[in-house]
């Protein structure tokens, strides 16, 4: 096992998570779907140019010599000419701003008192305009860890990138879906301790940013660079961490690497599936900021602050379930992640939140692994279920059986699952004992299940199979 003290070990997030509000700078909205046809075709080539301190970025410079052309696809649903770079951006949205001093204030941060846009120079082509809008929300925050307080030096609000969807050596082809939406990137100081630790910050600051409701879901809406460096070797940035599982792996790859290279200047290298890395460019260096001229600078006033609210974290909110409900704190958990209207189904619907989490929450998961669900349980199929419960025309033992069927897109036949009468089930569990004597008692209850399963509960199914036993 690696020591990750005596080896230097400096380590620090930028964690990015896109907003679900509509588009930063435009009114497009929020949607990507790989699906809708494309309507627009533009071509660029990256020009370096100057920045805020008169010089040319090292990066940029870097790109601009391979000479690649950018191709850009849009369709009318979610891009505009903003997107295009051929008119100017509008206001910044306001949900997404109120949203940042969310989590700024979350994470303890200081907001700032004024919200200057700034253009950052991005130099792979995923901006049409070569540039990317970002502006500081938060400075000097911090979140307690197992291992320490960590300190948050800024946190930004800014338009996330095109998506790439096709590269050769002299192309690279971009959906313009994506551009634009509102990110959050916040950043650590470089103390985390050790790869775990990486892993355990990037879910905690997860949590912090999703506990406000707005963040987007799904495959490469929250995004991880890595910094890091050992003792003698320079900085290195570590690009495309999607799955939280994968940090620990790649670091420890990056760190054995490092030991047998000679790298003398920082770089940025890509996180590839095989939690390998390799090299993408140079380190971007200050010279790739300067002022947007575009639009004007944003006074935070106190009134406008005082109109935000925090929200409550997901972890306290998690805790509140399970005490309201009496559930598991894995279930309160899977709530909350899953987004499920949990409180709407416990109180319209007479039945043990238990049993109301175990439907909602276990059964598609069930179903999804044993079966090949058609299709997706919707709310309306809940409901069936919960309703019938409520009114006892339905034992617990049937409910997942008609999910199962729903899923399935059969139609269930409710009156298959209705209680049978119990002296027509006494009879046969009777009957059964007698003529099976020596079998053992898992025996017969699989017997009798295997009649009357959805049907008859098992826990009275069982009553009875020892009150015959006993004789």
């Amino acid at each position: 096992m690696l020591d990750y003290k005596k080896l230097g070990f400096k380590c620090g997030l930028e964690v990015h998570y896109q907003l679900s509000t509509r588009k930063l700078f435009c009114h497009c909205p929020n949607f990507i779907h790989d699906s809708n046809p494309i309507n627009y075709t533009i071509k660029r080539k990256l020009l370096a140019f100057e920045g805020e301190l008169g010089k040319k970025d090292i990066a940029a410079q870097f790109e601009e010599s391979k000479n690649k052309t950018f191709i850009y696809e849009g369709t009318k649903h979610s891009s505009c000419l903003v997107e295009f770079d051929d008119s100017p951006p509008f206001p910044i949205n306001k949900d997404a701003l109120k949203t940042a001093i969310q989590v700024a204030l979350l994470l303890n941060m200081k907001i700032v008192p004024e919200v200057i846009i700034m253009r950052k120079i991005v130099i792979d082509g995923s901006n049409v305009s070569g540039y990317q809008r970002t502006t500081l929300i938060g400075r000097n925050g911090y979140i307690k860890t197992s291992k320490g307080k960590i300190e948050i030096p800024t946190l930004y609000l800014e338009e996330d990138a095109a998506k790439k969807i096709k590269e050769t050596k002299d192309t690279t082809n971009y959906n313009l879906a994506r551009l634009g939406i509102p990110l959050l990137e916040i950043a650590t100081s470089p103390d985390l301790q050790d790869p775990q630790h990486v892993k355990e910050t990037a879910s905690l600051i997860g949590m912090i940013a999703k506990s406000t409701g707005q963040t987007n879901r799904g495959i490469g809406s929250a995004r991880q660079d890595v910094n890091i460096s050992i003792k003698n070797h320079p900085r290195i940035e570590l690009k495309g961490f999607q799955d939280l599982r994968s940090i620990p792996k790649v670091i420890d790859y990056e760190i054995k690497r490092q030991q047998k290279s000679r790298d003398n200047e920082p770089h940025v290298r890509k996180v590839e599936a095989n939690f390998t890395t390799s090299y993408l460019r140079p380190l971007p260096g200050a010279a790739r900021l300067y002022p947007e001229t575009d639009l004007k600078s944003i006074e935070l006033t106190k009134k406008f602050l005082d109109s935000i609210k925090i929200p409550e974290l997901l972890t306290d909110r998690a805790i509140n379930f399970e005490k309201k409900y009496n559930i598991s704190p894995i279930h309160a958990r899977e709530i909350l992640k899953q987004n499920i209207p949990f409180d709407y189904y416990a109180e319209k619907f007479k039945v043990d939140p238990k049993l109301i989490a175990n439907l909602l929450i276990d059964s598609p998961k069930e179903i999804q692994a044993r079966f090949k669900p058609i299709k997706q349980l919707q709310k309306e199929d809940f409901e069936l279920v919960l309703g019938n419960l409520q009114s006892k025309t339905i034992p617990k033992e049937a409910a997942f059986e008609i999910l199962k069927d729903l899923s399935l897109n059969i139609k269930p036949s409710l009156s298959k699952y209705q209680m049978t009468n119990l002296s027509e089930v006494e009879s046969f569990i009777k009957d059964l004992v007698n003529k099976n004597k020596g079998v053992s008692i898992s025996g017969l209850m699989g017997d009798i299940m295997k009649k009357y399963r959805g049907v008859v509960p098992g826990d009275l199914a069982m009553k009875i199979l020892k009150k015959y036993i006993s004789k």
